[in-house]
């Protein structure tokens, strides 16, 4: 069947379109600030065969990766299991490859009886009852880190599951808003089911799916080119986070190898750490995630993202490494490595892409986290998750970016101080940008920022910050960025430097100030 252009865009962009719509149903039902202030989520829309048709601003991290969860149902179960008005959760570290509390919801999507695709979410929940409210900065087993499961179908034929409901109510601290969160992700996947399904009743089956087969071909096509407009040749880069956050006196290694030749390219992540004692580590397909994004953020941000846009490109993962984790490995805090890898694609490639490539970010969510068993303005016991933004790198012909959120968060925001007051017992009583933290160079890197807060309760507090053994590098001359700091009680005779710490209780009255990092200068500095 020939399309005309005209329809084929047409179609196009509705599928972005519906898969927006998913993530605004999710974003305004949430009942939680990680999610419905943060927007710490991603939907896309899948085909038959589990490739993206479209997918939503979101976090980067998930990119490509979502389609792992129904694809692991399906390889588990069968073809068959799928049924109209069923919709199912899996939150498995080593399948979905990210830590517990990011639960995917999926749902099977059916046309005239026919299945045709599938729409899937995956959103923070705030806590799943790990051993520390939210989740453990020093866990060394998965079973540490909450309630893990499997493909779960949590609505059959239209109507919730009591059973697992009732599974997931007792097992979180949270019974509430965690599963007001559920549903939300729930709505999310009917919007999309809902959606795909006026498409199809708009254009016909035949139409919908010559389209699909286009646009896959046409994105294939424009990555092959933008790989082969890149030298062939093998490109490698080195970077070392701080620790694992059990011995913070070992670095752990991330190398990156990147082979192109022709219209392919390889990423080869076979040579870092092995898997760590402490949560560092994460399931293969987010590893592979995370090259797509250091590959798209570099060779093709321009083009959409659809079920063509990785077929030129194989990442190679060991298993049993940091990347590769194997149960029981610990994996809350699997975004550090990553966050790095990203940045080593782009190192690795500047050679053979100077004006195209921007010197290394601050790197990490930096995660300032509080908890405690009674909020004095609520009477109910709190956890906030909180990522802090920095300084992203500079490139040929520019500063970069100051007051980010990492790449590897994408539309994840930082929480307005507003919302912090608000709900829990803290006040911020600085927050502003840290000058100077940027590196120098022809271009300067981005500067980090300085928050502030003042404990107005008892409570734990929790942090996992990085990249100070490899802050931000410069490129091409320039010079790194500044490294982040903490700093419990500035000033005062107890005062403590921190960077990683798992429930350590603080007082009211304690001050704590978080200093995020700057990114890397680009070319050689001026004076």
């Amino acid at each position: 069947m020939t399309l005309s252009p005209v329809t084929t865009e047409i179609i196009r962009s509705a599928l972005i379109q519906a898969a927006e719509d998913m993530n605004m149903t999710l974003i305004r039902s949430a009942y939680t600030p990680t999610i419905y202030e943060g927007k710490d989520c991603a939907v896309a829309l899948l085909d038959r065969q589990h490739r993206v048709l479209g997918q939503s601003s979101g976090l980067p991290i998930f990119l490509g990766n979502l389609e792992e969860c129904t694809r692991h149902t399906e390889e588990r179960f069968g073809p068959d299991i799928w049924e109209p008005g069923d919709v199912w959760v899996l939150n498995d570290s080593y399948v979905g490859g990210t830590h517990l509390n990011d639960c995917t919801v999926y749902a099977p999507i059916f046309v005239s009886g026919e299945l045709v695709g599938f729409a899937a979410s995956r959103a923070h929940w705030i806590d799943m009852g790990s051993k520390d409210p939210g989740g453990s900065m020093d866990s060394t087993t998965i079973y540490q880190e909450g309630l893990r499961m499997g493909p779960t179908r949590i609505v059959v034929a239209g109507e919730e599951n009591p059973d697992v409901l009732r599974m997931i109510e007792t097992n979180v601290r949270f019974p509430y808003v965690t599963l007001g969160d559920m549903r939300a992700q729930v709505a999310c996947a009917r919007m999309g089911v809902r959606r795909l399904g006026e498409l199809f009743a708009r254009y016909g089956a035949e139409t919908v799916d010559a389209a699909r087969g286009e646009i896959f071909a046409q994105t294939e096509r424009l990555e092959r080119e933008r790989i082969a407009a890149i030298p062939d040749g093998e490109y490698e880069a080195t970077g070392w986070l701080d620790n694992d956050g059990i011995d913070l006196d070992t670095p752990l290694h991330v190398t990156v190898r990147v082979t192109v030749v022709g219209e392919h390219m390889t990423v080869d992540l076979t040579d870092c750490a092995d898997q760590a004692t402490g949560p560092v580590n994460c399931g293969r397909s987010q590893a592979v995630s995370a090259a797509r994004v250091g590959y798209k953020l570099l060779i093709s941000p321009s083009v959409s993202l659809n079920g063509g846009s990785f077929v030129p490109l194989d990442v190679q993962v060991r298993d049993g490494s940091m990347l590769g984790a194997r149960e029981p490995a610990a994996c809350q805090y699997y975004y550090s490595s990553l966050g790095m890898l990203i940045d080593l694609v782009v190192r690795a490639l500047a050679p053979a892409m100077p004006e195209q490539v921007a010197a290394a970010s601050y790197g990490d969510s930096m995660i300032v986290q509080f908890a405690g068993e009674l909020n004095p303005r609520t009477g109910q016991p709190f956890v906030t998750l909180e990522a802090t933004v920095g300084g992203w790198g500079a490139w040929h012909g520019s500063d970069g970016e100051t007051a980010l959120i990492n790449n590897v968060n994408g539309s994840l925001r930082d929480l307005p101080i507003e919302v912090v007051e608000t709900l829990y017992p803290v006040r911020v009583i600085r927050y502003g940008i840290r000058h100077g933290s940027g590196g120098a160079g022809r271009w300067r890197g981005g500067d980090g920022v300085v928050r502030e807060y003042v404990m107005e309760a008892d409570q734990d507090l929790s942090l996992w910050w990085e990249r100070s053994v490899t802050p931000a590098w410069g490129a091409f001359g320039g010079e790194a960025g500044a490294p982040p700091r903490v700093v419990l009680n500035p000033g005062r005779p107890d005062e403590r430097q921190l960077l990683k710490v798992n429930s350590l209780r603080v007082r009211r009255g304690d001050t704590l100030r978080c200093e995020s990092g700057g990114g890397g200068g680009y070319g050689v500095p001026s004076n």
